[in-house]
């Protein structure tokens, strides 16, 4: 767990402003240039299991005299993920002239604000930076290649809907050996969205020889009883899912 009580933090050298969907900005120096001052906007993805940041980050100029309201209007709080760091911090800041060099990647430990900064970012500014894509079904933005199907990228959520909803490839037979070649492959499998769609997941496998990792996925099949079952390659492993009965 993170503790984010003020700390006094000589060593910071990024105040976040704000952050969105899929954006988190941060200012690295105050001084005003030609009137204006520099803003970055990274990319920013939200997953089940937390924020990703993107690889890269764009530099913005915003008028100095209209930072403040260049910040309430980027990340306005009806978005569902907005959030905005204390404006007045920002103002005290930018009236001291306050300048630091911009690091080469963030960091908590680099931040002035990390008390302004919500858990589940905080946590993605400390994993490594991911390439980041939009979901090929509600453009939601997302970690490429975590989520594959039908050669489209998908959102965490738009693959288990489309995989292992209603219209997924179900099955009540053991699998052949030619189709543990074509298994859907995920990074993860969400315990919450499986949830919501009314399945389970009955058996995750992994750091085995893939034949007795098979072995054990048919045994858990015609063992199992009557059900639709669907087969998962999540990395090293395999998870078989069951679709839940209903009454």
């Amino acid at each position: 767990m993170h503790d984010h009580r003020r700390p006094q933090r000589a060593e910071g050298r990024a105040f976040v402003v704000g952050g969105n969907d899929d954006t988190l900005a941060y200012v690295c120096s105050l001084r005003p240039q030609n009137g204006q001052v520099t803003a970055y906007l990274v990319s920013l993805a939200w997953t089940p299991v937390g924020a990703v940041l993107g690889e890269g980050r764009q530099r913005v100029n915003i008028a100095a005299d209209n930072l403040v309201g260049w910040v309430d209007q980027t990340f306005p709080p009806e978005n569902r993920h907005a959030f905005v760091g204390s404006l007045r911090d920002l103002e005290i800041l930018q009236r001291a002239g306050w300048h630091a060099e911009a690091p080469e990647a963030l960091s908590e430990e680099l931040l002035l604000n990390p008390e302004d900064v919500p858990e589940d970012v905080l946590d993605g500014i400390d994993r490594p930076a991911l390439p980041l894509v939009q979901c090929a079904v509600c453009r939601r933005t997302c970690v490429r290649d975590d989520f594959v199907w039908n050669e489209r990228q998908l959102c965490a959520w738009d693959y288990h809907t489309s995989v292992f909803g209603k219209r997924g490839p179900w099955r009540s037979e053991p699998y052949e050996e030619r189709l543990f070649e074509s298994l859907p492959e995920a990074e993860f499998v969400s315990p919450a969205l499986l949830e919501e769609l009314g399945v389970d997941a009955i058996l995750a496998v992994s750091d085995l020889p893939e034949p007795v990792m098979r072995t054990i996925v048919n045994a858990a099949i015609e063992g199992g009883g009557e059900g639709q079952y669907v087969g998962v390659r999540t990395g090293d492993g395999l998870t078989l899912l069951r679709e839940r009965q209903r009454d």
